[in-house]
């Protein structure tokens, strides 16, 4: 018998698309699913199949929903409504004080991640700096189960997260620093297979256009300064000393960035400089070698 009050899922559903499609937000359908599995306890598939199997909605679980579609429609990330995020093979909390991971961050990683697994070491040791939510140490602790990885973060609200997030994975690999990226892990020095950072890197003239962005996301993860590098140069002399001979430094970046960061790079005495695109064909890192 149909519950009082309930309503078919595809309609909600397909309400939820218009509402959010009309606010401008990116893959609206995808974010629709995913906030109704959110209230339902369900995956995106989950929820694609109650929709095949003509499923309805409740009043207290469309009652639930409403309030978080009218946030997301307002541009607040999807994220912090359902709290976590997905990256590679981890599920992450997030929230407000920590930036958001990015898809495009997961290519990123992939390159520490093949440097590590090459690393001639026993347990060769990664370094992230500027660690935010843990994703990079998490993909690189959890994906090379040998290496020794350090997170440091110089955010204590970023820090929360990273803290969270590195016990609710529970790797026994990953230490965690809150400290100066500038000064932070003397004891490596010299030591380092990989420096991995993605820092903030936007000028502080601009603003980014996503509202999600611009509006929720951490200033101190954002912008580097007038040119968007001065984080970037700082992470390049810490990475240089962190480093043994060979080690690999990766940063992201913008890509409009590539040409200024490797000259950057080249006048620190950095070896082997190769920028490398995401999926769109867009320059999103790069790589040098001590």
């Amino acid at each position: 018998m149909p519950q009082a009050g309930a309503r078919p899922l595809r309609t909600v559903r397909d309400e939820t698309v218009a509402r959010l499609s009309a606010a401008g937000v990116p893959d609206a359908e995808v974010d629709a699913e995913l906030l109704i599995g959110h209230v339902l306890g369900l995956s995106r598939g989950g929820v694609q199949a109650r929709l095949v199997l003509g499923a309805e909605i409740d009043a207290a679980d469309a009652a639930e929903l409403a309030p978080l579609v009218a946030r997301r429609a307002a541009r607040e990330p999807l994220q912090h409504l359902t709290g976590r995020a997905a990256f590679r093979s981890l599920e992450l909390a997030v929230g407000p004080g920590v930036f958001v991971p990015r898809p495009e961050t997961e290519q990123v990683v992939q390159l520490a991640i093949d440097a590590l697994r090459a690393a001639a070491e026993p347990e060769p040791i990664a370094i992230d700096l500027g660690a935010g939510s843990g994703a990079i140490a998490l993909a690189m602790a959890t994906e090379v189960p040998h290496a020794r990885v350090w997170a440091v973060e110089n955010s204590p609200d970023a820090f929360a997260w990273t803290r969270r997030n590195v016990d609710e994975v529970g790797v026994a690999n990953l230490e965690l620093v809150l400290g100066d990226l500038a000064t932070a892990l003397d004891s490596l020095v010299g030591r380092a297979a990989v420096v991995i950072s993605n820092p903030p890197y936007v000028p502080s003239g601009e603003l980014p256009p996503d509202p999600e962005v611009r509006l929720h996301d951490p200033d101190a993860a954002l912008y580097g300064g007038v040119d968007g590098l001065d984080v970037v140069r700082v992470i390049s002399g810490r990475a240089a000393e962190l480093l043994h001979p060979g080690g690999m430094l990766v940063l992201e970046h913008a890509e409009t960035q590539s040409v200024a960061i490797a000259g950057l790079l080249e006048r620190d005495g950095w070896r082997a400089i190769a920028h490398h695109r995401d999926l769109t064909g867009r320059d999103r890192a790069t790589t040098a070698v001590r």
